[in-house]
């Protein structure tokens, strides 16, 4: 039997504590909104102190950008193993044009959770976010593999901005610019990115 002060104890406490308050806040999102959300519902929902909650995500952003973690893990598998063109097996221009596209779609559905959870965390903490890297490196990375010249990873923040929250929000919503040509728009700078020898 594990002693009361054994890390492995603790960490296993804390691993459930973790899964526990994810659920529930996993949860209540589905059912009122992530907006709608508070920590102290989630705490309540979860049967945890509210000192737990906040000491494990640290705020209310924290705790969004651990589901948004966990909501975007099919979507990495995809992309990083998944069948092509998303996935590996295809020229990294055809594979740049697909996660774009990918992305947009995803943005412009009202049923994603992953983009109904990036909308409520503050810009900059989304960009530095697990997800957010991930994004920017594997769109840096399929650029280098394309051979294109240029510094790889202000290119892709320059791609990645035309395909974030606030841009595609507005022109889709705001502008009622169709998924189709924002998906083409995406397609077209990436070609004129990109040599047109590269791979």
């Amino acid at each position: 039997m594990n002693a009361p002060d054994d890390p492995a104890a603790e960490r296993a406490d804390a691993t459930r504590n973790r899964a526990r308050l994810l659920k529930a806040a996993a949860g209540l999102v589905a059912e009122r909104g992530a907006e709608h959300v508070t920590m102290h519902e989630v705490a309540e929902a979860a049967g945890v102190g509210k000192g737990t909650l906040f000491r494990r995500f640290g705020d209310r952003d924290g705790l969004l950008l651990a589901l948004l973690g966990e909501a975007e893990a099919e979507f990495r598998k995809a992309y990083r193993q998944g069948p092509p063109p998303l996935g590996p097996g295809a020229p990294a221009r055809d594979r740049l044009e697909a996660f774009g596209c990918a992305l947009i779609e995803r943005i412009a559905a009202d049923t994603d959770l992953g983009a109904t959870l990036g909308r409520q965390v503050l810009h900059e903490r989304r960009h530095a976010s697990d997800t957010g890297r991930a994004f920017h490196q594997h769109v840096a990375t399929l650029l280098r593999e394309t051979g294109v010249d240029g510094d790889h990873d202000m290119l892709a923040h320059a791609l990645l901005a035309f395909a974030n929250f606030e841009t595609t929000d507005y022109l889709h919503v705001g502008c009622e610019i169709s998924t189709a040509r924002l998906q083409a728009t995406w397609v077209d700078l990436v070609r004129r990115t990109v040599r047109a020898d590269g791979v």
